[in-house]
């Protein structure tokens, strides 16, 4: 490697939560950035390609120079992924949706281009996760994500009520996701295992026409439960 040559940049760029016009929720910087970048380590690379394409339509795909990064990729190759970095080029990160690096295997890179003095760069966007934290009405102060739960029901049934009790100890609150078509089977075990007085957020769609926030206790979810079938969402507990 060339010592005299600047190193480049790592920007991470948040990607669309769904099916709506880029500049509704993404800020210019990003469209900025994807001009001038031509190197991208995604998670999806067709998802990527439309997305860039969505957000600069003049972008030739031709310049791409993509590299997959998911529970497949082999961790002996993840180096090699920042090598244009260290000549001088920059790399964008681009997630399957939302924010790189939450809940997302975009860490691993961004833990490897610190360990190399690449400079991270990361660009506002859609996060689901703190949208539905900021929409809660829920303790923002002290909060936690505990990403997918457990897919066994006897696991997941412990998971929910070690959370509810950490939630009533401390008052934090607890976030967690569900693949889109188990939605309504993780739904049927926190309203069969939490307290009815516990608070329940249910952050369906964020960002889209479809959107849905509420807030209620677990009493009333029982009684009034949203479609949920195969949209993204986001659930946050609040214990009393």
């Amino acid at each position: 490697m060339d010592n005299s040559k600047p190193t480049g940049k790592l920007y991470l760029i948040p990607a669309l939560l769904g099916d709506v016009e880029p500049l509704e929720v993404l800020p210019m910087a990003v469209r900025k950035v994807i001009d001038f970048t031509h190197h991208y380590i995604v998670e999806n690379e067709k998802s990527a390609r439309a997305f860039i394409k969505r957000v600069h339509p003049g972008k030739s795909q031709d310049k791409l120079k993509i590299e997959v990064l998911n529970k497949y990729t082999q961790p002996e190759d993840v180096p090699g992924f920042l090598a244009p970095c260290l000549e001088g080029q920059h790399v964008g990160v681009i997630s399957e949706a939302g924010a790189p690096g939450i809940a997302d295997p975009g860490s691993n890179v961004v833990t490897l281009a610190n360990e190399k003095g690449i400079r991270i760069v990361p660009l506002v966007g859609p996060s689901s996760i703190l949208l539905a934290m900021m929409a809660s009405g829920m303790n923002g102060q002290n909060f936690a994500f505990s990403g997918y739960l457990p897919i066994e029901k006897g696991d997941r049934v412990k998971a929910l009520r070690r959370m509810e009790k950490l939630s009533k100890d401390s008052g934090q609150s607890q976030i967690f996701m569900e693949t889109p078509y188990r939605n309504h089977k993780l739904l049927d075990t926190v309203l069969d295992t939490c307290s009815d007085n516990t608070r329940l957020c249910i952050a369906r769609d964020i960002t889209l026409p479809s959107e849905f926030i509420q807030t209620h206790p677990i009493s009333y979810w029982k009684k009034n439960i949203p479609d949920l079938e195969k949209k993204p969402a986001i659930f946050i507990i609040s214990a009393q």
